[in-house]
């Protein structure tokens, strides 16, 4: 379903827009995102609106045949959010070690001290850490968004599923300039 409204206490999550999650090959070009993602927090700032970044540090315990991408020890500034995202003092920061950013983090109860109501999701990786958050979200109550222009994936399979089968199942999608536009 197209985004058709904002709650107004609506906050903007950015998932994993990190310079190591970055420098990833993904299926559409991270500076576009990122450049997006910019987008979406001034204007959620300057209407007073809860911005959180979200980055990763780990992975989840446990066997798993997938490795981590890029393999290897990652360079020192691989979790450093990229500095387009202007990050300002009110921004909540998440550092989550899974692929989801409400797990074992303090992300819900952020969100409810600042009267939230519905999130609007942008990031890398969208059938990882953007889905996997958003479907947090809507089990944590929250209304959801996503901003489908304002993610991508390193899979073209896997981003196309979630966009088309998994998100309007959560809630509500949207590009980038329908969101702006419900900002007013």
């Amino acid at each position: 379903m197209t985004v058709s409204t904002l709650d107004p206490t609506t906050a903007l999550v950015l998932i994993d827009l990190q310079k190591g999650i970055t420098a990833l090959p993904t299926v559409h070009p991270a500076e576009e995102i990122v450049a997006r993602a910019a987008r979406l927090a001034a204007a959620f700032r300057e209407r007073g609106l809860p911005v959180v970044l979200v980055n990763v540090t780990g992975g989840a315990p446990g066997r798993t045949e997938a490795a981590r991408a890029g393999g290897g020890t990652p360079p020192a500034d691989w979790a450093e959010l990229v500095p387009e995202l202007d990050r300002q003092p009110g921004d909540l920061l998440v550092t989550k070690e899974r692929w989801g950013a409400f797990h074992g983090t303090a992300l819900d109860a952020g969100l409810r001290r600042r009267g939230v109501t519905q999130t609007v999701f942008a990031g890398i990786a969208t059938s990882i850490g953007v889905e996997s958050s958003a479907r947090a979200a809507h089990e944590h109550g929250y209304h959801v968004a996503v901003a489908t222009d304002a993610v991508t994936d390193l899979d073209p399979d896997a981003h196309e599923n979630s966009v088309r089968r998994i998100f309007p199942r959560l809630g509500e999608t949207g590009t980038t300039e329908e969101i702006l536009a419900l900002l007013g």
